[in-house]
């Protein structure tokens, strides 16, 4: 138990969990507990959160828009760096905890408490990501995970209403579900719960972001997205904010049931946890910004960044936002977008999303040099010889040296 502990500020949601967090902390530390919502587009009820916070006995109460810098500034980032975890996973739940952590030690300086704390249990990865930005903005921070600490023994969900039925804070009556969900702009998660079963099917009734694939529209839908260096600007020749943007695009993705992922992931903390997630809008973005790319990307480049896109999702997923190594790989990705201005026309159909169109003004696609037809002198067909000859150079000397054993 940390000492001299006085003021704390809590990373809130309103749920069960930080709810009865609130009033632990309060009881085991006889300190002031200050509430603290960031609001990146999860579509809770923030003023009845505000309300629950005050009723529990929050000394203060913080209600952060964070939606555009989440969005401008960790979503669009992650994008241009084409960071997908292990293959399949956008990085929704990731990319928005160092934004809140950024929130929590923001709003501790504010207040001048003494500490931060969060409702991440110890088997998870969001401890490690809270605490990891915390500790790399404010060194000297206490951080107090009450899942952690001896004196925590609310370790079930019955033991926590128990708590909370005892201590008089409210608590919804819509029953438990059968998984955990966590929702922002990018993304709603689920995992925990029936989805323990990695053979089970995940029911169809859990979806709410996206339609069924199968009842999606019989007619598909056309979407064209625009960017300017990498960024993400326009939906269908209109320009808006970052937040607008990708709420657009999530509705429509949504509708023709774009964008549901089912894996079993690596944990950073070492065990395999099966997760499914709705990413409707962002698996627009990444595709788009990946034909644009095509155009208007150096194939060395684009080489360089992809090599580097498993490291910096790595590092995104494990919690390192703020670490060096992410600064230099984030400067580079930045570089490569520089010319990556063009426009990405995609086809929606039954939950498939499908390239069907690319264009841009300055584009390293040379219709000339490309085409199959008469290239009125663009590209010396003979040069090849000479090409392979020497491309085959080390082939034929490892040959000749009895090294190759192929059939």
């Amino acid at each position: 138990m940390a000492p001299n502990v006085k003021k704390i500020v809590l990373a809130y949601s309103g749920g069960l969990d930080t709810s009865v967090i609130l009033k632990w902390l309060q009881e085991t530390y006889d300190a002031e507990v200050v509430a603290y919502i960031a609001d990146i587009g999860q579509g809770e009820e923030l003023e009845p959160a505000r309300e629950k916070a005050k009723a529990t006995g929050a000394s203060a109460v913080y209600v952060d828009d964070l939606r555009e810098e989440f969005v401008r500034d960790f979503v669009f980032p992650a994008m241009k760096a084409q960071a997908i975890y292990e293959g399949s996973y956008l990085l929704g739940t990731s990319v928005a905890r160092p934004l809140i952590a950024k929130g929590l030690i923001n709003t501790l300086r504010k207040e001048g408490a003494d500490a931060v704390s969060h409702g991440a249990t110890g088997k998870g990865n969001d401890q490690v990501r809270f605490e990891l930005t915390c500790l790399a903005l404010e060194p000297g921070v206490t951080v107090i995970a009450p899942w952690r600490e001896p004196e925590w023994e609310l370790d079930s969900r019955n033991k926590m209403l128990d708590y909370a039925k005892r201590h008089g804070i409210a608590i919804a009556s819509t029953g438990e579900k059968p998984y955990s969900m966590d929702r922002n702009l990018l993304h709603l998660s689920f995992e925990g719960g029936i989805l323990e079963d990695p053979w089970a099917e995940p029911p169809k009734e859990m979806f709410q972001l996206t339609a069924n694939p199968e009842d999606a529209p019989d007619a598909p839908a056309y979407v064209e997205i625009g960017f300017e260096q990498g960024e993400p600007v326009t939906v269908d020749g209109e320009r808006l904010s970052p937040a607008t943007l990708l709420t657009r695009l999530n509705k429509l993705a949504g509708q023709h049931g774009v964008g549901r992922v089912d894996l079993v992931e690596n944990r950073f903390v070492g065990m395999k946890s099966r997760g499914v997630y709705e990413t409707p809008g962002g698996t627009l973005l990444y595709a788009a910004h990946r034909a644009v790319e095509s155009l208007t990307m150096d194939r060395e480049v684009m080489l360089q960044r992809d090599q580097m896109a498993p490291k910096i999702a790595q590092l995104i997923y494990n919690g390192f936002w703020y670490a060096p190594e992410m600064d230099a790989m984030m400067a580079f990705v930045e570089k490569s977008q520089e010319n990556v201005t063009g426009v990405a026309r995609l086809k929606l159909y039954k939950g498939a999303c499908t390239i069907v169109g690319r264009k841009a003004d300055k584009s390293l696609y040379d219709e000339r040099i490309s085409t199959f037809e008469e290239d009125e002198g663009a590209y010396r067909q003979a040069d090849a010889t000479g090409f392979i000859r020497l491309n085959a150079l080390r082939l034929r000397v490892r040959n000749k040296a009895g090294f190759f054993h192929g059939g």
